[in-house]
């Protein structure tokens, strides 16, 4: 008899709308990318949010941060188009100096409040390690600290900034949060059918990866090792899920 194909995790048809909150332009790429391709597939309307516009990225491939602000928007546009993301906001803020300020949750507040998300996705604030290779970028956590108290409680409380109803932007309360990047993630979503698309996505940003020789190895092993932690798929993104009653 057949082995059952382990079954990823899918989102409910009454989640429409994701927001997909980072700080750098090619975080999503790196970590949700498949995701966020397979959700538009499924015609969900996804927006990213870049609380940075990566003007400090400067790597072996761009030893100079002149005039890399524009470059690092175009390469965004372009990983967004390829992976099917309908919307870009780009808050601005400056790279590598973030803060978890009442500023940066008011206009974290202010876009979920414009996208009436269902669904916000992050980064886990509270992971300062990887492993004993990686320091999380600071700029991570700020920014994913500031978008889940935005989610909770300041997008769903009018009294919370009040500025923002003058704006005409009423409270809404998002119904799920994903988190990526937990250590002790509980959901899988499959990306099997997506992953070719995660790849094209993160080689668009080339003034960080170069030619990307490296991309598609380094993206599959990552999804070949959550999906084994997701049961037994061949490639999966691991989530933390929050279901907020």
């Amino acid at each position: 008899m057949a082995r059952a194909r382990a079954a990823g995790h899918a989102l409910g048809d009454a989640l429409r709308r994701i927001l997909c909150i980072s700080a750098h332009p090619d975080d999503n790429e790196f970590t949700i990318g498949g995701s966020v391709a397979r959700w538009a597939r499924e015609g969900r309307h996804v927006t990213f949010c870049l609380v940075t516009t990566g003007g400090a990225g400067v790597n072996e491939h761009t030893p100079s941060s002149d005039g890399l602000i524009p470059i690092r928007e175009r390469e965004t546009h372009a990983a967004a188009r390829i992976l099917g993301v309908k919307d870009v906001v780009f808050l601005g803020y400056v790279d590598g100096t973030l803060e978890p300020t009442l500023a940066m949750r008011r206009d974290l507040t202010r876009v979920i409040r414009r996208a009436r998300p269902d669904v916000v996705v992050c980064s886990d604030p509270t992971v300062r390690f990887y492993g004993n290779e990686y320091m999380n970028h600071p700029d991570h956590r700020a920014a994913a600290s500031a978008a889940l108290d935005a989610v909770f409680p300041s997008a769903e409380t009018g009294a919370i900034f009040p500025e923002l109803l003058a704006e005409g932007l009423k409270p809404h309360k998002v119904k799920q949060v994903f988190i990526a990047g937990a250590l002790d993630p509980d959901v899988f979503v499959d990306i099997s059918r997506t992953l070719g698309a995660k790849v094209r996505a993160l080689k668009a940003h080339r003034s960080q990866v170069g030619k990307g020789e490296w991309v598609e190895q380094l993206l599959t092993a990552w999804a070949v090792r959550d999906g084994k932690r997701g049961g037994g798929l061949r490639h999966a993104e691991a989530f933390k899920r929050m279901v907020l009653g």
